[in-house]
């Protein structure tokens, strides 16, 4: 990590603080391609875009809309992200997890992570929502490589548990309580595959992801869930499952096509979620 990196977390923490009058997020919401929409649920919002924040990158993907909506959901204060960074877009990943620990500065604990991903288990269809149970870091970077600012977090940060168990059983309970008042949610459970992107893969490695154990594939997320370890972040990680990537099937795909399924999946994502925030204990 850069020697000046913790000072440019504090000053982000402390531009964003001033603005909250006393307001302590103690949730945050990461909301992926497509999902931006739960930011308009919150409560008394106060919207900041990111590149008015000091030292923040700019999201430059579609369908993310760049800035922080920070209020109340389900009677929880939170800070919601909508909209992320990417290795991809050209970031340092220390920049793309710059995010993290400014929510964990502000007094964030507990970190919400969404994503839109293709779907590598045969059990699966687009349109499922899936619990990240564990992740396989396939971008051959990592956010913590460089010197450690002990402030932020220990040398060597364990990720037995990256993905709390309590808080996927709860959000299992959820789908399970949705499904008998008869909504159609399918919540599935399993390994994401984080790699860089921008492109597509080819039938090849997605065959090679699938024997790794892999049931998801997608271009964030890893760098984010190490660096909240790191902090001391309890995290939720849920997957739309957008298409199916499954290397002998594979057909083409655009960005396109993975938004329009995430928001034709929206409603019963956003109420799984905002019901894991409303029953959550903290």
């Amino acid at each position: 990590m850069e020697t000046n990196y913790l000072q440019q977390i504090q000053e982000a923490a402390q531009w964003i603080q001033q603005r909250l009058q006393g307001n302590a997020p103690q949730l945050g919401l990461i909301l992926g391609s497509g999902l931006g929409d739960m930011a308009a649920q919150v409560e008394n919002p106060t919207i900041i875009s990111y590149d008015q924040v000091p030292h923040f990158p700019v999201s430059t993907v579609e369908g993310h809309a760049g800035q922080f909506v920070i209020g109340n959901l389900e009677g929880k204060s939170v800070i919601v992200m909508q909209g992320r960074f990417h290795y991809y877009e050209g970031y340092s990943m220390q920049k793309v997890v710059f995010p993290i620990y400014v929510m964990k500065q502000l007094g964030v604990h507990t970190l919400v992570i969404t994503n839109a991903a293709g779907g590598m288990n045969r059990s699966f269809q687009a349109g499922d929502l899936m619990l990240i149970s564990d992740h396989l870091n396939l971008t051959g970077a990592n956010p913590l490589i460089g010197a450690n600012h002990s402030e932020l977090g220990v040398r060597f940060p364990d990720m037995s548990e990256a993905y709390s168990r309590n808080y996927r059983q709860l959000a299992k309970q959820i789908a399970e309580d949705m499904r008998s008042e008869g909504k159609s949610i399918r919540l599935q459970e399993g390994v994401y595959s984080g790699i860089t992107g921008p492109s597509y893969l080819p039938p090849a490695e997605l065959t090679m992801l699938a024997r790794l154990g892999g049931d998801a594939v997608g271009m964030s997320t890893v760098g984010e869930v190490i660096a909240a370890s790191h902090a001391g972040l309890k995290v939720l990680g849920i997957s739309c499952i957008t298409d199916m990537a499954i290397g002998e099937e594979l057909e083409p795909l655009t960005h396109e096509q993975v938004v329009a399924v995430a928001n034709k999946t929206k409603p019963m994502f956003i109420e799984l979620v905002r019901r894991f925030v409303a029953q959550l204990a903290i």
